[in-house]
């Protein structure tokens, strides 16, 4: 008798699998439409996936499209597969400007972007179509439920994203010890991120690497350039510490400033 219970299951999912399969495979498209929608209620997005993706072509300019095109995208979403759930709002949003799913649709699909957002280390190409997809959202609907949402999910992004130009700035720093043609590099890129991002938590990392990088540009100059390169190297130290007197670096401030010195008196002699 325990066993029972576990037959009837049994017995349940077989008729549902039959009958999915059965629909699956015949033209009645009304039972389809029933069977995806009955599927999607119950949170079997996959096989209600199936059953859109069979369906969807037969309602366009039908009452019931719209409804089918949603749950189509929506589906998609909901078994994880972001790129297509991404593709399929942007159609919905294409083909039915006035839905009163407008606003759902276009916030599922820039947090389908975001969803494909990788690690900060590799290409950010997914993250930037997530941020144009986040920012026109919060523009368009500053005043949706799903406002604070997009702008946690588009804050997460930049961030990301300056800590992806950080690193980059940090390495030509770091290879510019062996090599010094990568000094230019590294002084390019920290005042392009210092422009890009002027309120980024990684603000004193740009700074005291355009200090440090200037300055091993003004050591390592010809005499002819180590003037001007000496006071370039000192307005870097002057910007650092006007905007972080105690920063983190200082050590290597000091340090960077007793090598300064040291050159400016050799020079001026």
């Amino acid at each position: 008798m325990r066993q029972l219970p576990y037959l009837l299951i049994l017995v349940f999912i077989l008729a549902s699998c039959s009958e999915y399969q059965k629909v699956l495979k015949n033209e009645d498209v009304k039972a389809k439409y029933d069977l995806a929608e009955k599927f999607y209620n119950e949170g079997d997005y996959k096989r209600a996936n199936r059953l859109f993706e069979q369906i969807a072509p037969k309602y366009v300019g039908k009452p019931q499209g719209e409804r089918v095109m949603f749950f189509f995208a929506d589906s998609y979403f909901k078994i994880g597969d972001y790129n297509l759930a991404g593709y399929q709002f942007e159609r919905f949003l294409k083909s039915y400007p006035k839905s009163d799913k407008l606003q759902e649709a276009a916030f599922l699909g820039a947090k389908s972007y975001y969803e494909l957002s990788p690690i900060y280390s590799v290409d950010q190409t997914d993250t930037d179509k997530a941020l144009s997809k986040l920012q026109v959202f919060i523009n368009t609907y500053p005043d949706s439920e799903y406002f604070d949402s997009a702008n946690k999910m588009a804050k997460e992004l930049t961030t990301k994203k300056e800590k992806k130009a950080i690193e980059i700035v940090a390495q030509y720093n770091k290879l510019s010890g062996f090599d010094f043609s990568f000094l230019t590099p590294a002084i390019t890129g920290a005042d392009n991120f210092l422009s890009d991002y002027p309120g980024s938590e990684f603000r004193e990392d740009a700074l005291f690497y355009k200090f440090n990088a200037t300055t091993h540009m003004a050591l390592n100059s010809f005499d002819n350039k180590k003037g001007e390169r000496l006071k370039e190297a000192r307005a870097a130290h002057v910007a650092l510490i006007k905007y972080y007197p105690e920063t983190k670096y200082a050590g290597k401030v000091a340090d960077l400033l007793q090598q300064i010195e040291k050159e400016s008196q050799n020079f001026s002699k």
